[in-house]
């Protein structure tokens, strides 16, 4: 047998080389894994919290486009916070905001709410909206670890495993993270089959709160910062700028294609919870176990299965990759991402049809190995992961907004909102398709 083919990763693999890394890479892990936990038992409904606390499908929208623009923003500032004050102190500065963020979730109602005025322009306008101040201000500081620490948790990596076992180190954060984007949502689902949704949802806020207090004050005591090393703060605009206008040509239809997928997916990604328990209204019962689940709970039974079906087909579909292809896999992960919206807005008031099509919207992820590799395929032969840097730059951007436009669809119609967001991905899937040939030999 060769090489590479004993060396083939699988599903427990991690798992069973995480105990053998570097300390720092095990607290890491731990805390990535615990951060993650609070994020997976609550961001995914924090849409129905709104609707909960009176907030309409305007405000849901800007909601998600703040999300996404904090995203794209808070890294920079988080880089080079880390790079100036080191990784431990930063770190612990991003996690004790992260959780403060779940509790200011929690007692949202104590900051109250502002009433935005509508305006018309035009044949376009937007009804007066109530905004929950507690929600957008939590966002704030919630978000802290998750992407403010993206570049300390790099930077610890690197640091603490032997060039020849970086992969091994990132696979073993990877892995904890997105077992935990499995057990989150379960969990989710467990407390809120117990209690009605507020009260449910305020408990789950207040133990993510603890979870986080606890990896955050973990992952201080226990992390070695002797070798915590203060550098240079990051490139002005004028580097950004030029790595935009030094990315390879190949790139451009996988960054258009993959720009109008994610654009479409963030129109519609916020509401998926409230169509599920708002618009279908569909909830588990099964008489003979004695299983009765409010649509609430079964929200987060959905978000397990979608997720175990992205862990359990994503080292297979990387192996078929490598026979037919980069681009048919990235391609098929593309078109999930396209029809899963108006597959779920049309959807019977079935159990188990909702559940088969969170199973299929799982496909998406499997797909995810391909899309990097084909990304820093051609990055490698020119700028590297300044190239890497700039089409994540260029998409999270345009991406913003997504939501706000979703938002203001679905206030008039859902099925609308859900349709255009179908035909914007299907464009994007489409483009990729035509003009990506440059991937045609990539494995």
């Amino acid at each position: 047998m060769a090489r590479g083919e004993t060396d083939d990763p699988d599903a427990l693999s991690t798992f069973r080389q995480f105990f053998a890394l570097d300390g720092d890479v095990l607290v890491l892990s731990a805390a990535m894994f615990a951060f993650s936990l609070g994020f997976q038992m609550t961001g995914r409904y924090m849409p129905r919290y709104l609707s909960v606390l009176g907030a309409g499908s305007v405000v849901i929208g800007l909601y998600g486009s703040f999300g996404n623009l904090i995203s794209a923003v808070y890294p920079y500032p988080g880089g080079a916070l880390s790079d100036r004050i080191g990784s431990r102190a930063s770190l612990t500065a991003f996690g004790l905001a992260s959780t403060v963020g779940f509790l200011v979730w929690a007692f949202a109602d104590a900051f109250g709410t502002v009433t935005l005025p509508g305006f018309s322009l035009g044949a376009f306008g937007v009804d007066p909206v109530l905004l929950p101040v507690g929600i957008f201000l939590g966002l704030l500081l919630a978000q802290a670890w998750k992407s403010f620490g993206l570049g300390a948790t790099f930077a610890i990596v690197k640091q603490s495993v032997p060039p020849d076992r970086l992969a091994t180190g990132f696979a073993s954060t990877e892995t904890f993270r997105r077992t935990a984007f499995l057990l989150g949502p379960l969990f989710a689902a467990g407390v809120l089959s117990l209690f009605a949704f507020e009260r449910g949802f305020r408990i789950v806020l207040v133990v993510a709160a603890l979870f986080a207090a606890v990896a955050t004050v973990a992952q201080h005591v226990l992390y070695d910062a002797s070798e915590d090393g203060v550098g240079k703060s990051l490139e002005g605009v004028a580097t950004v700028v030029s790595d935009l206008r030094g990315m390879p040509a190949a790139l451009r239809p996988l960054l258009v294609g993959d720009t109008l997928v994610r654009f479409a997916n963030g129109m519609v990604y916020v509401f998926f919870v409230i169509v599920v328990v708002e618009f279908l209204g569909v909830g588990l019962s099964v008489p003979s176990l004695g299983v009765t689940l409010s649509p609430d709970a079964f929200f987060g039974v959905l978000l397990a299965v979608e997720m175990a079906v992205a862990l359990l087909t994503m080292v297979p579909v990387a192996k078929l990759a490598r026979r037919v292809g980069l681009k048919p896999v990235v391609a098929v992960g593309f078109a999930v991402y396209a029809i899963f919206p108006v597959l779920l807005v049309n959807a019977p008031d079935s159990a188990l049809v909702v559940t088969l099509l969170f199973a299929f919207s799982g496909l998406r992820f499997a797909g995810l190995p391909a899309h990097k590799a084909l990304i820093v395929g051609p990055a490698e032969e020119n700028a590297g992961g300044r190239v890497v840097g700039s089409y994540y730059l260029v998409r999270n951007a345009v991406t913003i907004p997504s939501a706000a436009v979703g938002g203001w669809l679905y206030a008039r119609d859902p099925e609308t909102a859900f349709l255009v967001a179908t035909a914007v991905g299907v464009l994007g899937t489409g483009y990729f398709l035509a003009f990506g040939r440059e991937f045609e030999a990539y494995t």
